[in-house]
């Protein structure tokens, strides 16, 4: 079972420290801008890519809004990753994008 965070609470997290998230959204849509400090692992690959990932860490999935990531964190949570799903997506975030 994975948590899931709205985004006011996860940008004000965000301010505070370094997080590792992940960027579930396609490699263009990652390019185009997205929450600073994330990593893409797009969803179409997550399945073959997901390995390389750390189950020590604690990870925020998110996308563009919210729903492929809500689909990312049930699978990452069923693999033993320790995962929280952001609500709203990079279209909620209310800081720069990278």
């Amino acid at each position: 079972m994975y948590k899931s965070t709205g985004m006011p609470e996860f940008y004000q997290e965000a301010k505070r420290k370094k997080l590792s998230i992940i960027d579930v959204r396609e490699v263009d849509e990652f390019a185009a801008g997205h929450v600073p400090t994330a990593k893409n692992y797009p969803l179409s690959t997550l399945a073959e890519n997901f390995s390389e990932l750390d189950k020590d860490q604690e990870y925020y999935v998110i996308c563009q809004s919210g729903g492929r990531s809500a689909h990312a964190s049930e699978f990452l949570s069923a693999q033993g990753y320790d995962v929280t799903n952001v609500l709203g997506g990079t279209s909620a975030w209310p800081g720069e994008k990278e």
